[in-house]
């Protein structure tokens, strides 16, 4: 069964604080996105912005150009798109405070996380990084301030000695903070409109949130990423908000990067389960209550962590989770099946039905067959452990006919790696290409390089017998 979307603006988030895609790769996938129901996309552009000044050093070595940022803006208007803009201004701010120039607005020291609120060369910073980012999104509409994740917020010195006063709180340190940013953004720019991760206001009381001025300043995206989430709570979360004086909603699901730090497939049921419990949301209140919904992509869980499920390999999730938004489906029984059947050959091995496709097949081989196939030759073939054991290896020995057998199942991981690289240059920059390939296939090809090594050495002309002397 469907229905109509309960959600006006559907936006595919896209994480570049890790593998962040080429330029050319966005004007494949645009398209793509339009199709499947999205209708804008919020960028989260962390280290690929060009800052430029003081904050150059924010940088990614293959951070976009200016020409770039429009030619992205460019794509998406002529897909119908809608770009919305995140600059973190408070937690997940370690691409900023990792550096040695900037750790001293850390609110903890050895924490790069979370900037010290206090300072005002702190709100400075995160004033001249929004005009930055806006000067070159004219005319946003929103503009996503995170703030999500604000950890260890009120164990500076600083803070321990200002909460040390009455009736100051960490709630109301947050709030302040937070009412800062929204104010710049409203007075600079007024049009435009901040969006704001809700986990940080979540457990502040409803007075307090009515009585300070960030519920008249910002829309939250009440995120939730879960397979089971709770339905009834979310209802009276959004109660709360409301009355707390919040305008408009959003919320905000997952389609990929949500299930595990490194996690290299995207488990499609569980992101399915998530959409249609979103729309369970959405169908319980008034229409219009929840405006949009974000679909994030998380990349990375931060800027320090592993690389997640890369963006060719989240499209088949991608897809149904965004036509289950569009249709408004409201089947319960298996979501499993239902997505088998709509993915297709999206899902399928050796597809070649949307752009990056090869690198889904090629990943699916790698993550699920790669290390258990080099335990089975290594550890369990008959060839491998009964004519060049470790014994063998060390000694140079083995039966000349017994190349032919082992050799093969070697050289074939090693062409599909090569295979595996070529398509991951086309769509990623080449660090992306040498975290992945080194944290997913270099392992497992290093042992089978070092049995290539043996067996070249012991092919050799001169062997000596079986035996010792």
């Amino acid at each position: 069964m469907s229905g109509s979307s309960p959600f006006k603006m559907r936006l595919v988030h896209l994480d570049l604080k890790g593998a962040p895609p080429k330029v050319c790769y966005l004007s494949e996938i645009f398209p793509l996105f339009r199709a499947l129901g999205a209708n804008g996309v919020l960028i989260e552009y962390e280290d690929m912005f060009p800052y430029e000044g003081h904050l150059r050093l924010l940088r990614a070595k293959h951070a976009y150009s200016p020409s770039e940022i429009k030619e992205i803006l460019h794509l998406a208007t002529l897909n119908e798109l809608e770009v919305i803009p995140l600059v973190q201004t408070f937690g997940h701010m370690e691409f900023v405070l990792k550096h040695e120039a900037l750790a001293h607005l850390r609110e903890v020291a050895r924490f790069p996380n979370t900037l010290n609120p206090h300072k005002e060369e702190s709100l400075a910073l995160v004033r001249t990084m929004i005009d930055q980012v806006m000067e070159l999104h004219p005319g946003a509409r929103w503009l996503h301030v995170g703030c999500d994740e604000v950890y260890y917020l009120g164990e500076g010195e600083t803070s321990r000695q200002w909460l040390q006063q009455e009736p100051n709180s960490k709630a109301g340190l947050c709030l302040s903070h937070m009412e800062a940013v929204a104010s710049h953004v409203r007075a600079r720019y007024p049009t435009t409109t901040p969006l704001m991760w809700d986990d940080m206001l979540r457990d502040i009381p409803e007075d307090q949130l009515s009585g300070s001025r960030v519920p008249q300043l910002v829309e939250p995206v009440l995120w939730d990423y879960g397979a089971d989430l709770d339905i009834h709570g979310k209802a009276l979360l959004v109660e709360k908000y409301q009355k707390s004086g919040f305008s408009w909603l959003w919320a905000a699901s997952a389609f990929k990067g949500a299930t595990g730090v490194n996690q290299s497939l995207t488990p499609i049921e569980h992101h399915l389960r998530n959409h249609l419990q979103w729309l369970q949301v959405a169908g319980s209140m008034p229409a219009d209550t929840l405006w949009g919904i974000i679909l994030t992509g998380w990349q990375r869980y931060d800027h320090f962590s592993v690389l997640c499920e890369l963006l060719p390999v989240g499209i088949p999730s991608l897809a149904v989770c965004l036509q289950a938004l569009l249709h408004a489906w409201v089947f319960k029984p298996k979501p499993k099946t239902e997505a088998r059947k709509y993915v297709g050959s999206l899902c399928s091995e050796g597809a070649s039905s949307f752009p990056g496709s090869d690198i889904l097949a090629l990943v699916i081989q790698v993550s699920l067959h790669l290390c258990s196939s080099v335990d089975a030759l290594l550890e369990r073939d008959r060839y491998v452990t009964g004519w060049f054991s470790a014994y063998h290896r060390r000694r140079k020995l083995i039966h000349p006919v017994m190349i032919e057998h082992i050799q093969p199942q070697a050289l074939r991981w090693d062409a599909l790696a090569g295979e595996l690289e070529a398509a991951l240059q086309r769509v990623f920059y080449p660090d992306t290409v040498e975290e992945w390939l080194e944290e997913n296939v270099h392992p497992s090809l290093r042992r089978l390089q070092a049995l290539l090594q043996d067996l070249g050495e012991a092919a050799g002309p001169r062997q000596d017998s079986g035996q010792d002397p």
